[in-house]
This record gives structure tokens, C-alpha cells and sequence, in this order.
């Protein structure tokens, strides 16, 4: 009896378990929030017992990380560096870092992807015979070029945009977004948009689809008949148009929630898995930090220009005024500096380096000054913290903008004005405070409500796609159906034919008239 028991229960197992997919995760950025992205997604499908072969430039720092292959592509990094320098504060603040000029952005990451694509570990990666992958997700970043590995390991992609949805990345499963309710992201409009600024939305969307069909495109089929065709032909497989390759994407994950932003209607594939990077156990905080925290008798202010913008490269005035606005406030203030600074007011404490969700869950935390980058507003709402936001670059304008609309937030635009402002701010703010956590607390209900956890919907998607085949059944018809059909150019262009033969036809009509009156007339 016992031996039937347990041959049943080896059945049982055996039935309910599931072999785990092998997954190439595709996260190249050099910057530590994208590492942030790609090291917890690699995570939560390591956790789900899948096997991941990883594309990082942090590789070396990964080295004892266990049941995943790491491709080294940090040979990246000193490029990215010397970029990296647009955001030098001082630079910012003179109005020499143009942050806004689309065609920079898409040189640059384009650049990057070519290196990726060119970078030796990579390219024995594409070449081994042996190496078979039932899935891949690829990060967006302004460039298609990363699906070419769709065609390389013949398996289904799914694209992630490490910001919320946006028309750029749209456009890849779905086609474009009305300009009319949808904002670009470095627009940052909240809707509804006045008269101009719908002109300002659909003249974007023209001129960007313009660059994607024609400047754009040619540079990125150029880099794949460079880096890719090749290896195809080596390998004896297939090459498919590049057109094919880039509109091929199974799925489109999000780093978004949309209690964090605006309700847009999104095609089947688009799927929000915002906050998977957040930890579902807080961490303990380090003794010292919880003990300031702990005896913060009226409350905690948290202030970080995150991991890519350096506090210390402020200049000296802000740096001065900054302190005596923090000084003279009756609350704790944590400030997130890469050095320490003399004459520190008793309330004011620097920490260089800030574990962020441990503070932001600490039920002393009263307000977060932040620069809005979309993982600390995504922990902020998790929290349910109110934010003062001081916006610099890329998607920050827009998380700002939507989270003063929500009503949980306030914006404060870089100047070398900072300190003033943000004290006037922080006036209207810590009085109100109340109301401020309460819509802060509103919004995080809001978030947390939802059927699956995001590292469970991330997981959950990623095997769908493998289960079905790349999910055919989500793609939505619209890539099927050519942009001018989608805008009815064509009925517009018959319209406008129709309606010009009329008048050619009227005119004819008139003028056989007026020159048999004539005739009679002169008769």
C-alpha cells in the first residue's frame, strides 16, 4: 500500500511540474537603473525555474551568480561614460545638454546596439549551433535592432520599454497612438491637451514616423546586413527582411501600471508589469539609518536625485542654499549625496548610499523629493509616499506632470533658483501634508489592486508566449493595416478627386455656357 502511495504521489509531481524554458534576457543599458530592471527580471524567471543566458555590461560584478550564463558586453561602458556627461548638472542647469533632441538619442543607442551586436562574446554566442532558446526579451531603446536575434535563434521576442507606453514603442505591435488623448514622452503633456497642444502631438508622430521610415531605417538595416546577415549565412539560415524582423514582437512588456499614469486604450500584447523590480519582503534598514529614522520625532524627508544624476556636481550656491532650506525645517531629512558635507545642520543627515524601498516603507517617511524617475515614482506609489518632483531628463517631465494631476504631488522645475523654489514648495506641501498621503495612499490602493503580482504576471506572459508559439492570437491586425488605410487617406484622397472632377466638370459646364451666350449675344 505505502509503495502505491508513493508511486501516485511521483505521479502527481511528475504531471504537475514543468520543464523550465531556456530565455535570453537582452538588457545592455550601462546604467544601474536598467540594471536594476534587468537583474529582477532575470530573477523572477530564475525563481520560476527557467534557465537565462543574460546580455549585461555588468557581468563582471555577476560573477558568482548562480544558474545563469552571463554574456560579458561591458566593453560598452566607456562609451556610455563619456555620453554620460550630457548630465553633469552644471552642463543642465547652462542649457548645454540638449536632453530633448530625438535624433541624438536614437545615434546614441543605436550606436550602443552596434557595439552589442559587433561585441565578440556576443557574436560566439549567435554563432554556437548548440545555443537554442525558447523565448527572448530584449530591452527598447529607441532602436529595433535587438529582434534581429529573433532570426539568429529562430524563437519567439518580446520587446520591454523600461518607461511607460508611448507611440515610439506602440507602433512596434500595434501601430501609433492617437495624438489627440497620448502624450510623447518627451512632451509631457497631461490630457486633454488644448488646440496647440494636439498640433504639438500629431506633428511629433508625423515627423518621428517620417524618421523611422526613411533616416532611422536605414541606419539600423545597415547595422543588421553588418553584424547579422553574416552569421545567418555562416549559419545557413534564413534572412529575413529587416521590416519583418522588427513588427515580429510577441509581446510588449511594460514598466508601467496604469494607476501611476493615464488610462489609453492598449492592444491585447501590451502588458503592464510595473514594480516587478520591488522587493516583496522590505529589507531590513542598516542600524544607524533605521535609528535616525526610528527617533525622527516629527517625521523623515527623503530627498535623491537618483543613480545617474551626482548631488555633489551641483554647484556650490544651490549646494549652500539647499542645506539652509533643509536646516531650517523641524523635520529629519535624509539627503542621498555621494560625498559628505561640512557644516551640516543637526536635522540634516547625508547617506551615500541609500537603500530607497527600505526608507520609502519606513512608516516615518513623510515626503519624497525625487527627480521622478519611473522606478522611484513605481516605490513611491507602492508606498503610498507623496512626492515633491524635480524632473531633468527623458520620461521624468511626464511622471512629474501625471503625478501633480493625480493630485499626490508636486513639480519643481531645475533652476539655479532650486533652493527658493523648493522651499516655497515645501511651505504649500508640509501644511497639507495630510491630504497630499491621503490621495497618495488613494493611488497605491489602486496599484496594489490587481489580480497577479507584476514578477507573477512577468512570468505568467513569458511562458504564454512559449506555450502558443509566439501568441499569434494577440497581435494585433492594425500591423497589417498600412497607416494611410488606418487614417482613411484614401477615402480622403477619392473624396478630394471626386470633389475636384465636380468642379472641373461644373466649370466645363459654365464656361460651354457662357461662350453659347456670347455667340448669341454677338448673333
Amino acid at each position: 500500500m505505502e509503495k502505491i502511495k508513493w508511486f501516485l504521489f511521483c505521479v502527481v509531481v511528475s504531471l504537475c511540474s514543468c520543464d523550465g524554458y531556456k530565455i535570453l534576457a537582452v538588457f545592455p543599458t550601462p546604467s544601474p537603473s536598467h540594471a536594476i530592471l534587468g537583474d529582477n527580471m532575470v530573477k523572477h524567471l530564475l525563481n520560476a525555474g527557467h534557465e537565462v543566458t543574460y546580455v549585461t555590461p555588468f557581468a563582471p560584478k555577476k560573477k558568482n551568480q548562480t544558474n545563469v550564463h552571463l554574456v560579458d558586453v561591458s566593453d560598452i561602458q566607456p562609451f556610455f561614460d563619456s555620453a554620460e556627461e550630457m548630465l553633469d548638472f552644471k552642463q543642465i542647469l547652462a542649457g548645454s545638454a540638449d536632453l530633448h533632441d530625438f535624433k541624438v538619442i536614437f545615434e546614441f543607442f543605436s550606436t550602443i546596439a552596434d557595439m552589442v551586436l559587433g561585441n565578440p562574446n556576443v557574436r560566439d554566442m549567435m554563432r554556437d549551433p548548440k545555443q537554442k532558446f525558447d523565448v527572448i526579451i530584449v530591452e527598447y531603446m529607441f532602436h529595433d535592432l535587438f529582434s534581429t536575434f529573433s532570426a539568429v535563434f529562430q524563437c519567439p521576442y518580446i520587446w520591454f520599454s523600461t518607461i511607460g507606453p508611448h507611440w515610439i514603442v506602440m507602433n512596434l505591435v500595434s501601430g501609433p497612438m492617437n495624438p489627440a488623448y497620448t502624450s510623447d514622452y518627451l512632451q509631457a503633456q497631461v490630457p486633454p491637451f488644448t488646440f496647440m497642444g494636439r498640433v504639438r502631438e500629431l506633428w511629433t508622430q508625423i515627423k518621428g514616423l517620417y524618421n523611422n521610415k526613411f533616416d532611422f531605417y536605414y541606419v539600423e538595416e545597415a547595422i543588421y546586413q553588418k553584424q547579422v546577415v553574416p552569421i545567418l549565412k555562416e549559419l545557413g539560415k534564413p534572412v529575413p527582411d529587416y521590416n519583418e524582423l522588427k513588427y515580429n514582437g510577441s509581446l510588449l512588456f511594460g514598466n508601467w501600471q496604469v494607476a501611476i499614469g493615464n488610462a489609453v486604450p492598449m492592444p491585447p500584447s501590451y502588458k503592464d508589469i510595473g514594480g516587478f523590480h520591488i522587493n516583496e519582503e522590505v529589507k531590513p534598514l542598516p542600524e544607524d539609518l533605521k535609528k535616525i529614522m526610528d527617533n525622527a520625532k516629527n517625521g523623515v524627508i527623503y530627498f535623491s536625485m537618483g543613480s545617474n544624476l551626482k548631488s555633489k556636481d551641483l554647484p556650490d550656491d544651490l549646494k549652500n542654499g539647499l542645506m539652509e532650506v533643509f536646516g531650517g525645517l523641524k523635520q529629519t531629512v535624509l539627503w542621498k549625496f555621494e560625498e559628505n558635507l561640512p557644516n551640516q545642520p543637526k536635522n540634516v543627515h547625508i547617506v551615500q548610499w541609500a537603500p530607497q524601498q527600505g526608507i520609502l516603507a519606513h512608516q516615518n517617511l513623510k515626503l519624497f523629493v525625487t527627480h521622478c524617475g519611473l522606478l522611484s515614482l513605481t516605490e513611491a506609489v507602492h508606498y503610498g509616499v507623496p512626492v515633491i518632483a524635480i524632473p531633468v531628463f527623458a520620461d521624468q517631465f511626464r511622471n512629474a506632470n501625471q503625478a501633480r494631476n493625480k493630485g499626490y504631488a508636486e513639480r519643481i522645475d531645475l533652476s539655479y533658483n532650486l533652493h527658493k523654489d523648493l522651499k516655497v514648495v515645501l511651505d504649500k506641501v508640509l501644511p497639507d501634508l495630510p491630504r497630499y498621503t491621503a490621495k497618495a495612499k488613494e493611488i497605491s490602493a489602486a496599484y496594489h489592486d490587481s489580480p497577479m503580482k507584476p514578477g507573477e504576471a512577468l512570468n505568467f506572459w513569458v511562458e504564454h508566449v512559449v506555450r502558443t508559439r509566439g501568441a499569434p492570437h494577440l497581435r494585433s491586425v492594425a500591423l497589417q493595416v498600412p497607416l494611410y488605410q488606418q487614417a482613411y487617406l484614401d477615402l480622403l484622397a477619392v473624396l478630394l478627386a471626386a470633389a475636384v472632377g465636380i468642379l472641373l466638370v461644373v466649370r466645363r459646364i459654365f464656361s460651354l455656357l457662357t461662350s453659347k451666350s456670347t455667340k448669341l449675344k454677338k448673333n
